[in-house]
């Protein structure tokens, strides 16, 4: 049958019941949509996408760059200037803002695709039935008729009609406020002008699975959903700048104001000394568009950008883009344990059954009371079978649905006459889940969960003699043991019932338990995991352990990895309960490894590490994580096994749920910070030495130095592609062995503040010194020579400065290829502005002697030098500290 022609909010669907909906959509609700199916509503819905604000055009990125009055000013100028003077250097002022339009343009364009890019990678999935299969596919890929599947964790990926709802809660705040879990069911309502929060038959986009499992059609997708809808009213907003954009923006007035004084000052004086008043008027105006740093907000997001599709590359995926500025700030990295410090490879190793410890590889399907054990193992476990039989779901569940299946229990066999008929899924507070099966004319419930809390409910154990009565303690002591050897423990038991509960008391379902043993699972640590946390020590940042698992096997896995030394603490949840908020922030400086810690505990521990005043990473992947993540300053979701709230509510995605990868992350972030700051340096000082220059010329007794399109031609040159090539410096060696970067620590600190004067004073000096020295020889070819010095001063200056300490020729000329690139790039067009008959009387240049050129390189190298002897000046600094703290440690 065909879809209904347009399914939409506006149709009452929550008046139908589960058939007629299929009908409608011509869907199956069992087996799904075919695959010819999906591809024929994909042409005619379109993506299931709510659509986006209207992105800038590139016409409208290149007319942007026009528009800073200054740019604006000078255009008028030089217009003027046309009209009034020579037309030829109006064309070519006008030539260069041009070109320099095409750099800033290339730049918002390269990050306006990079952060596309970003958005594509974070997007949502969702599980579908097509042709009977249960598959993965993006939720931008839902058309009306797929049959979705939900579970707790899942974002709604289109407005679904429930099939199944099984104790299904979802949070609907986002779409209604209403703030508590709504739950859900199948039944039909029969108001068909039923508000939206009443339609408890319904699931729609964008709201959030914080319960129970369910099975869904969908009805509507895209701008046709009700949260398209509500979209389709709502106005675009500004985007929002990062913390570093806003720095650098305050900072970029700062400097802009100061540049416009001195600017109009060498304006005033010029006219003081007789110059001509348009060319100290473009002058002026050239020396402000250059010096002033309009465009620093925006390259700065560029080299975010750009890292963060490094990031990307290297498995950790950038979601916000000021968590890259934040990584550089991480004191302490707050990890779970699976999965992330280790392989998330779970094995059923070890058992223990009526009293005594087993293999695993042991157990008996043809004995009692292994035989109940297995089938526990396998019927109380949400595992489904993919593609050629390959088991998908946790990895806990996968590893016990494993270890039946090697002893000969077949799942899907057992099911048929022992279906489930009631659970009670697994919650973060009972640290258990509970499924009903038929037995015979009755019916059998199987417990599995944390030893603590399913022993706690059992008072008989299963042997093959039959049950006897449970010693709560011998189990425990047992549980503890298998813990300390490093093992994940759960508990297994049953209950027999002649009907169904009729209450859903939890405290009376779960109780008068038979234990039917207790199961040890392995995960071991990562290979890379303790480099990583080797390195996260070096570099300052304090690794901890937090895990739902028992203190034994916590403080096995913390020790393995080098997180605990041997006499350090475990706090577990309940220790950690018992604490007030004082109390807890007294203990979070020495604590290493937290156990049995549920979700919301997160939450203290990340508030009494902030109110030390630490800056905070931290790791999670279920619905009850999302408020740790975001409370956190980096929250970090797993990007396998995470759920989507997770990632929703996180900074950093782990595209392979691995610890070194934050490790990984933390060391770009800082790189790419360094780097940042380099750009900052290396344009200020520039800027400011082109100020010095013209500034002090008068002062001197000397002729104006440069001209305007002199002036142009270096900002253009010189700020473009070399102080870009910047962003592709590598790490600096110590980039892992010294402390994070404080939170709040400003742009220029004072050694870089001071670096910039005295180097922008050099560069300024040397270049007059070229210029009294060409003029008093009565050199015609000074202005070519003093052009020539100060476009060459601050290519030595961008090499020089690669490294605040490591000498450039320790470094490696080829160790940055497109910086170097970019250098000799700007030297050859140098030379061909100076060289080239053609360009001459445009740039009012002239061709230098072979000995002319040797001395402006000469010259120009004092830059390098300078910043070289300083470079060692602070490395021999650094060893004598050094030397002195161990002759200290020493004498202690």
């Amino acid at each position: 049958m065909a879809p209904d022609p347009a399914p939409s909010p506006a149709r009452a669907w929550h008046t139908l019941d589960g058939e007629a909906v299929a009908a409608r959509l011509g869907s199956d609700p069992v087996q799904g949509l075919s695959e010819a199916a999906v591809a024929a509503r994909q042409a005619q819905y379109g993506p299931n996408a709510i659509r986006a604000g209207a992105r800038r055009s590139r016409l409208r990125m290149l007319a942007a760059q026009f528009t800073d009055f200054m740019i604006l000013l000078l255009i008028a100028a030089a217009i003027v200037s046309g009209v009034i003077g020579d037309a030829k250097d109006t064309v070519v002022i006008l030539c260069i803002v041009v070109l320099n339009a095409v750099v800033g343009f290339v730049q918002e364009y390269r990050a306006d695709r990079a952060m596309a890019a970003l958005q594509r990678m974070a997007a949502p999935s969702a599980v579908v039935l097509r042709d009977g299969r249960r598959i993965a596919v993006p939720a931008e890929a839902l058309v009306p008729g797929d049959v979705a599947l939900l579970e707790a964790g899942n974002l709604v990926p289109a407005d679904l009609r429930l099939l199944e709802a099984v104790d299904l809660k979802l949070g609907e705040a986002a779409l209604t406020g209403e703030s508590l879990p709504v739950e859900k069911h199948v039944d039909t309502r029969a108001d068909p002008d039923l508000p939206i929060g009443d339609r408890r038959n319904m699931a729609f986009k964008g709201t959030l699975v914080q319960y129970g499992r369910g099975r869904g059609m969908a009805v509507a997708t895209g701008m046709a959903t009700e949260l398209g809808r509500i979209a389709g009213m709502l106005e675009g907003v500004g985007e929002t700048r990062t913390p570093l954009q806003q720095r650098l923006t305050v900072f970029g007035r700062q400097i802009a104001a100061a540049a416009l004084a001195v600017c109009a000052l060498i304006f005033a004086v010029g006219l003081l000394r007789g110059e001509p008043p348009l060319l100290m008027l473009l002058t002026a105006l050239s020396l402000a568009v250059a010096a002033i740093p309009e465009a620093l907000p925006a390259v700065v997001t560029v080299l975010l950008a750009l890292g963060a599709s490094r990031m990307a590359r290297a498995q950790a995926l950038i979601r916000r883009l000021p968590a890259v500025e934040t990584l550089g700030s991480v004191t302490v990295i707050c990890s779970d344990k699976t999965g992330t410090l280790t392989r998330n490879e779970m094995h059923a190793v070890e058992a223990f059954v009526a009293g005594a410890r087993v293999a695993v590889t042991g157990l008996d399907a043809g004995q009692m009371p292994e035989r109940s054990l297995l089938h526990a193992l396998a019927l109380c476990n949400d595992v489904a079978q993919g593609k050629h039989g390959r088991p998908l779901g946790d990895p806990t569940e996968v590893a016990l649905w494993r270890a039946a299946a090697d002893a000969g229990i077949d799942k899907t066999e057992l099911e048929q006459h022992a279906h489930r008929v009631l659970e009670f899924p697994f919650e973060s507070d009972r640290k258990r889940m509970t499924t009903f099966h038929r037995d015979g004319a009755g019916f059998v419930a199987y417990t599995k969960g944390a030893p603590e809390t399913v022993l706690a409910r059992c008072t008989l154990m299963a042997t093959p003699a039959g049950t006897v009565p449970l010693h709560v303690a011998t189990a425990m002591r047992a549980a503890e043991q298998m813990a300390a050897d490093g093992l994940r423990v759960l508990a297994v038991a049953s209950r027999h019932w002649d009907a169904l509960p009729g209450h859903r008391d939890l405290d009376l379902v779960e109780s008068e338990l038979t234990l039917l043993g207790l199961v040890g699972l392995l995960d071991p640590p990562r290979a890379e995991a303790k480099a990583a946390v080797a390195t996260c020590r070096t570099a300052g940042i304090v690794p901890v352990m937090i895990t739902g698992d028992h203190p034994e096997t916590a403080r096995a896995i913390a020790r393995q990895l080098g997180i605990l030394e041997e006499e350090g603490a475990v706090l577990t949840g309940r220790d950690l309960a018992s604490l007030s908020d004082p109390a807890l922030q007294a203990r979070v400086g020495e604590t290493r490894v937290y156990a049995r810690v549920d979700p919301a505990q997160k939450i203290r521990i990340v508030a009494a590490l902030q109110a030390e005043g630490e800056i905070v990473a931290m790791t999670g992947d279920g619905v009850n994580d999302a408020p740790a993540l975001a409370r956190a300053d980096i929250g970090v979701a797993m990007g396998k096994t995470g759920t989507d709230v997770a990632r929703e509510s996180a900074s950093l995605v782990l595209l392979d749920d691995n610890f070194a990868t934050i490790v990984k992350a933390v060391r770009e972030g800082r790189r790419i910070y360094d780097n940042i700051r380099k750009f900052i340096r290396f344009v200020v000082t520039c800027n400011s030495a082109e100020i010095w220059t013209i500034f002090l010329a008068p002062f001197l007794g000397l002729p104006m130095p440069l001209l305007p399109i002199h002036i142009l031609w270096i900002n253009l040159v010189t700020d473009g592609l070399p102080g870009l090539a910047l962003a592709a410096e590598p790490a600096e060696p110590d980039v892992m062995h010294r402390p994070p970067r404080p939170p709040r620590e400003g742009l220029l600190d004072p050694e870089m503040t001071l670096q910039i004067i005295w180097v922008g004073l050099l560069m300024a000096g040397i270049t007059l010194l070229t210029q009294a020295f060409s003029v008093h020889g009565e050199d015609g070819h000074w202005q070519t020579m003093v052009f020539t010095v100060l476009t060459l001063a601050q290519m030595w200056q961008v090499m020089a400065i690669r490294s605040d300490r490591r000498s450039l020729f320790h470094q490696g000329l080829l160790s940055n290829r497109p910086l170097l690139g970019a250098v000799l790039l700007t030297f050859v067009l140098q030379l061909t502005v100076i060289y080239a008959p053609p360009l001459n009387p445009i740039f009012r240049t002239a061709p230098l002697t072979a000995a002319e050129l040797v001395g402006c390189i000469a010259v120009s190298s004092l830059v390098l030098v300078a910043v070289e002897i300083d470079k060692w000046r602070l490395r021999r600094r650094g060893r004598r500290k050094t030397a002195q703290a161990g002759n200290k440690q020493a004498g202690r």
